[in-house]
């Protein structure tokens, strides 16, 4: 919860001790790796409650035990478990039973960008008066000792404390010269200093260059050892100490203030400090009141400022310059050999030095390319500039390969995600003004480094050259048979459904946006062209390649095929979003757009005139006067297929759960998906919680879970069927029901499911933190409108599986809040 400047200059958080913890709280902690039983996992308990998108008021919740924190016991507990039994949480180990614990409430003010005010209130929940530590620390962060290429810092930053102002004299090259102020009226702070070194000694078994590092705080405190702080107050690390006996009920304050000495004088010290935190709440409540929906329901205004309040709070600056990585520091000893030829040596022009949305800033604290698409789409209505960036950043030459392909994520850049970057551009372009007054600039600018990106695609992807698409894992982990980024049994390839169908969906995206920049220039309708001619070609051979391409007409349904050479293809008949994802390829284009674009039109109707074996997939047109005349549709699944895949998608016993779309049928619960080849034996079983197995590091599943990024697009992809069929098309749903709907009541239907894990049931609980210790979240004041926004979701449960604080794309539950909102008073107009 700390903070910092743009380049991750100077940073200031707190550290906590309670008096029995073996170690200071200056971090969160939580499990790494095979260290517990699903991968990473931090084993804290905090929220986001609010932000602006300036940051001009922010607001965070950290819930700090009284009692020793079980730091071995999370390890030993955890280490080794049955994966199926879940993991072990704090609140498994007693440590908020009683409510012993502090809530640390965190808030930041700005009264201009260079002056902060900084909050903490501390409130002891517990039955005992308990003691506490509360350090509230600043730092530079150690550029110096590896002279930063890119730095101007032509000395060492210092900070000294100022005996005439009583605070902290922070001297910076670049930043200049600041002030930071502390103070509380239950006590007087001690201020420690030392220097942001690390301890070699400790860490390397080699001789300190300093005797005041990095730990020293944790040493001066816990371990009493008075020498390890600067005894004359000067270093590049510093904190105001308080001690505090604090009792029950009670809440004790502690203001700071950080500003710019030649700036906003006008105040001295922290004198206005809480008239300008009323003034910034109150516009941050102004703010969403104009945002958010009119008529929104109280619950559904906490799950979308919470929504909100996630996405900005997990903004981070994210330095990695992989040309340095391989070479290390000249500090520390140098890295292994291996780095200079593992993973990501081959993009030494990637330079990342940005502010960046990211995952989740404990286990996934760096970008993930699929990821950020989804970000941009909530962030578009409180920020769309950032978002607008945001989506370029990727595609600048210091992120994108020379070959076009856009980094992956940091842990392999070269894994490929779903290409969903088009979606997002095209969606931000036209949701950032509404209106019609939108940014072709963005627009043009993201659709020629597209065009090279999915160039890449067309040349990587396509084994065989025949328009369909392999790719590995794409984002969806194990929800394959194999690891389908490793070499498959007996040498064999796959024709992936999902790939091929997630380059449909690019190829319709580039032509929606090919279409757009043609109505002002003209030359852009020969690449609209393009785009449509090699959908068709895709359409044509997901469908009928080699008879019925990757559709199995027994089972009306879309399958991966597994293929050998001289070998007929074996289709791997696993009831996946695999096979729901051709769904998503679908547009509808404008007859009257069309006509605007003569070229286009020309080619267009000599494709559709000259080679009508490629259409029968692809397009319909309503004439006439209704309201859905003059539409083309243009989609992978025909009528016939689509209505086939949607009784699936809407039967409760396959794929449609109490809370959203399950990534694997449940019919493989009873009916497990088993495959032999050359005496190697791989099965698919439907787990609708976490991952039973360590396929994939064991952090992820996708045989079973709820996860709202395809959720969305499945959503979005019926609301585009409906804007063409309308009423004409209208299924049973949920199936047996007896009710018949048109799709897009069935997109609100699965809408509200999502929203629904966020939503209190008759009894107070939400789903989204389970019935095990979901009833604090109900019957206990103190955690009652606090919200996690979970990785996935258990899909018989709800309960928030993954990483615990994944706001990134699952904020996407404030997007479908929003579409129902203005679907209501659409109608009501």
């Amino acid at each position: 919860m700390g903070w910092t400047d743009r380049q991750c200059r100077l940073c200031f958080a707190p550290a906590l001790w309670n008096g029995q913890d073996a170690i200071l709280k200056e971090r969160l902690f939580g499990l790494t790796g095979k260290e517990g039983s699903n991968g990473e996992d931090v084993k804290e308990s905090y929220y986001y409650l609010d932000a602006t998108p300036t940051h001009s008021y922010t607001k965070a919740l950290y819930k700090y035990p009284q009692n020793r924190y079980p730091y071995n016991e999370l390890l030993t507990q955890n280490q080794g478990r049955d994966k199926t039994l879940g993991e072990v949480e704090l609140a498994d180990l007693g440590l908020f039973d009683n409510d012993a614990y502090f809530d640390v409430l965190q808030e930041v003010a700005k009264r201009s960008p260079n002056d902060l005010l900084w909050r903490i209130n501390v409130t002891n929940h517990g039955q005992q008066t308990s003691p506490l530590h509360v350090l509230a620390s600043v730092w530079f962060r150690n550029m110096w000792r590896w002279q930063h290429p890119e730095s101007k810092v032509t000395s060492k930053p210092s900070i000294t404390f100022d005996a005439d102002k009583q605070c902290l004299r922070i001297t910076h090259d670049e930043l200049g010269d600041l002030l930071f102020y502390c103070e509380s009226s239950a006590t007087s702070p001690q201020w420690l200093f030392t220097e942001n070194e690390t301890n070699k000694e400790k860490v390397f078994n080699l001789k300190n260059d300093t005797p005041y590092t990095k730990d020293a705080f944790h040493r001066y405190i816990i371990n009493n050892q008075k020498e390890a702080v600067n005894p004359n107050q000067s270093g590049t690390k510093s904190a105001a100490h308080y001690q505090f006996n604090i009792e029950p009920g009670q809440t004790i304050e502690v203001k700071c203030r950080l500003h710019l000495v030649n700036e906003d004088n006008s105040v001295a010290g922290l004198d206005e400090f809480d008239k300008l935190f009323s003034q910034r709440r109150q516009e941050c409540e102004e703010f969403y009141q104009d945002v958010l929906p009119k008529g929104l329901t109280q619950e559904d205004t906490l799950i979308s400022r919470q929504g909100y309040a996630g996405l900005l709070w997990t903004k981070q600056f994210y330095e990695f310059i992989v040309k340095d990585w391989i070479h290390g520091d000249s500090e520390t000893p140098n890295p292994s050999l291996a780095r200079q030829n593992g993973r990501n040596h081959d993009w030494p022009h990637f330079h990342a030095r940005d502010v960046l949305s990211m995952p989740d800033k404990w286990e996934y604290p760096w970008f993930a390319a699929w990821d950020t698409a989804f970000h941009m789409l909530p962030f578009v209505k409180i920020d769309p500039d950032f978002a607008k960036s945001q989506l370029l950043l990727l595609l600048r030459e210091w992120y994108m390969h020379p070959n076009g392909q856009m980094p992956a994520y940091e842990w392999n850049f070269s894994d490929v995600n779903p290409p969903v970057h088009a979606w997002a551009v095209w969606r931000v372009y036209k949701m950032a003004d509404p209106k019609g007054n939108r940014d072709l600039d963005f627009l043009e600018r993201a659709f020629q480094k597209l065009l090279i990106n999915f160039t890449w695609w067309i040349n990587r992807k396509d084994v065989d050259g025949k328009h369909v698409f392999g790719g590995g894992f794409l984002g969806l982990d194990n929800i394959g048979v194999f690891d389908r980024s490793r070499p498959l049994p007996g040498g064999g390839y796959l024709n992936q459904a999902d790939g091929t169908a997630w380059m449909a969906s690019y190829c319709l995206l580039m032509l929606s946006m090919a279409i757009e920049l043609a109505k002002h220039r003209s030359a852009y309708e020969d690449i609209a062209s393009k785009f449509f001619e090699h959908f068709v070609n895709i359409t044509d051979a997901i469908n009928s390649l080699g008879g019925s391409g990757l559709w199995d007409s027994e089972d009306g349904f879309y399958y991966d095929q597994l293929n050998f050479k001289n070998e007929a293809p074996i289709p791997l008949k696993v009831r996946s979003l695999v096979g729901l994802l051709p769904m998503i390829a679908v547009t509808v284009l404008e007859q009257s757009e069309i006509d605007l674009l003569p070229g286009f039109k020309k080619r267009m109707n000599w494709f559709l005139e000259n080679r009508p074996e490629l259409t029968k997939y692809v397009t319909e047109y309503k004439a006439g006067t209704g309201k859905n005349s003059g539409l083309r549709l243009l989609s992978v699944p025909s009528k016939e297929r689509l209505t086939s895949c949607l009784q699936y998608l809407v039967s409760e016993e396959e794929f449609l759960s109490n809370f959203g779309v399950r990534s694997l049928s449940k019919v493989h619960e009873k009916q497990p998906f088993q495959f032999w080849h050359d005496g190697e034996h791989n099965e698919v079983n439907y787990v609708p919680g976490e991952s039973d197995s360590w396929m994939f590091g064991g952090n992820s599943n996708w045989r079973g879970p709820i996860w709202f990024p395809v959720n969305y697009l499945i959503v979005e992809a019926l609301e585009r069927y409906h804007h063409f069929y309308g009423n004409d098309l209208q299924i049973e749903a949920p199936k047996g029901s007896g009710n018949l709907i048109a799709l897009d009541q069935i997109a609100d239907l699965i809408s509200g499911r999502l929203i629904s894990l966020f939503q209190k049931d008759e009894k107070g609980y939400r789903p989204c933190f389970g019935q095990g210790h979901g009833y604090r979240y109900a019957d206990r004041e103190s955690w009652q409108g606090l919200l996690h926004f979970h990785e996935y979701f258990h899909a018989e449960t709800g309960e928030g599986l993954g990483a615990s604080h994944q706001t990134g794309w699952t904020s996407l539950v404030v997007r479908l809040i929003r579409e129902r909102a203005e679907k209501l008073t659409n109608h009501k107009q």
